[in-house]
């Protein structure tokens, strides 16, 4: 079905033909390719892994585990993790680097490489580009016998990462205690259900229900944690009385919240309310992506702090926080990212730091989310089949709306006086997305839908 190679991972759908789809010799070539660079790069040979709960997980973990260790390097297995937890075992394990299996929000027919340097970030696209160069010339060379890598199981950082968060300084575990919160949790049947309740337990939560909790990669639902997902959810919230609800994705890096009346808080709207804590807290700056709400701009403003856009990805997120030194950054799909804890999205840290600032907040979560500006994104998006090419499509858009402002910096963003639609191809998915932006959620939704019709036109 699809093989993606991007600056989020080597991705695929599990089976079918080497080459087109993610299979068992597509994960072997890539993992040697990335090994092979880790030995150029590092002294070290020490490689972290770790895996969300999908059905093909262990399948994956064995190949993985066993392509490092043919080449000499040491595997640190995490087993069933998430991608935050195994981003700081890089750093705590002092690694080379780290491999999570994970393919985030697709579904279960997905999985995917995220690699990781020694910093435990993901390699920008000049080292990605230098891996996918070894893999398709593959150049590579397997150890011989008496030098193979040690492979290591641990449980340790499941632990650790939740006490991070804990201690982490504007944490106030003593303010979330004094609510007594009731909380339904989404796992969607993979390892949020390992890390989350013990960690919101350890925050001081009253009271922790868990829905879609068994862990078999087997997906109750569509697992992006998007409103048209979430009904089980919001239901369970409205029936059982909660305070609110959380929804994470599989790999725990993405994150959202349901209020207690069962409406959805915003997805766009997580980064918001921490950078507004965090920032009330610490003066600094502010990233996210292009595609996430303008809110967060006016919160940083207000706050006196300087905010700056990147492209939509992780690691360009974290490349431009390093460059205009940020206090707090993310993504508008629930991304949380903490510096001075990891250069990665965390849903643990990004718990920790909500229910502080919602714990200060005298009401409940609904009258918290009035406190934020109020607009509205339309999430979109159109798939695409093999020969399509983008490129030209948005530039005849482009010339469509010449009179506009555009930015080409990473696929096409148009404003339109107050409002805004970007257009771009998925790091993660066959699809272009289109994300429109304005007061009104009547007006967003024409937008994008007007933006849909011309890229179909154009197609």
């Amino acid at each position: 079905m699809a093989l993606i190679k991007s600056i989020s991972g080597i991705r695929g759908t599990i089976g079918g033909r080497p080459g087109d789809n993610l299979s068992p010799l597509d994960i072997v070539k890539f993992t040697a390719a990335y090994g092979s660079w880790i030995k150029d790069k590092y002294a070290g040979k020490k490689i972290v892994i770790g895996r969300d709960g999908r059905i093909s997980g262990e399948m994956v973990r064995d190949l993985v585990a066993s392509t490092l260790t043919g080449m000499g390097l040491d595997v640190v297995d995490l087993g069933l993790s998430t991608t935050p937890t195994v981003e700081l075992a890089v750093l705590w394990e002092q690694a080379s680097g780290g491999i999570i299996i994970t393919a985030s929000h697709n579904p279960k027919e997905w999985n995917a490489l995220k690699l990781l340097n020694n910093k435990g970030e993901f390699i920008n696209a000049e080292y990605g580009a230098v891996v996918l160069d070894k893999a398709k010339k593959e150049e590579f060379f397997f150890s011989p016998v008496d030098k193979l890598g040690q492979y290591i199981e641990t449980n340790s950082y499941l632990q650790r990462h939740i006490s991070a968060v804990v201690n982490y300084p504007l944490v106030d575990v003593k303010a979330i205690r004094q609510k007594k919160y009731k909380v339904v949790l989404d796992a969607i049947n993979s390892t949020g259900a390992l890390f989350i309740p013990p960690l919101l337990r350890e925050l001081g939560v009253e009271e922790v229900i868990v829905l879609n909790e068994e862990v078999n990669g087997r997906f109750a639902h569509n697992p992006e944690p998007l409103p048209e997902n979430l009904a089980a959810l919001s239901s369970a919230v409205q029936k059982s009385k909660a305070n609110m609800g959380i929804a994470v994705d599989p790999d725990v890096d993405r994150l959202c919240f349901v209020c207690e009346d069962g409406s959805m808080f915003g997805e766009e709207y997580t980064l918001v309310a921490v950078a507004d804590y965090v920032l009330s807290k610490k003066a600094g700056n502010s990233v996210s992506n292009m595609s996430s709400t303008k809110a967060l701009k006016e919160i940083t403003l207000k706050h006196g702090g300087q905010y700056f856009s990147s492209a939509v990805g992780e690691v360009n997120v974290v490349n431009k926080m390093k460059e205009v030194n940020a206090v707090i950054g993310g993504e508008g799909n629930g991304g949380i990212i903490v510096p001075d804890l990891h250069f990665g999205r965390d849903a643990l840290i990004g718990i920790g730091l909500f229910l502080s600032a919602l714990s200060q907040h005298k009401n409940g979560i609904k009258s918290f989310r009035a406190r934020f500006p109020d607009y509205f994104i339309s999430k979109n998006k159109i798939e695409l089949q093999n020969g399509i090419n983008v490129n030209e499509i948005f530039e005849k858009i482009k010339r469509k709306y010449k009179n506009q402002p555009a930015n080409t910096e990473d696929g096409l963003k148009i404003e339109f006086d107050k409002d805004w639609v970007h257009l771009r191809t998925s790091n993660t998915e066959p699809i272009i997305r289109i994300y429109a932006e304005s007061n009104f959620e009547t007006t967003a939704n024409n937008i994008a839908l007007r933006l849909m019709q011309d890229i179909k036109e154009f197609i």
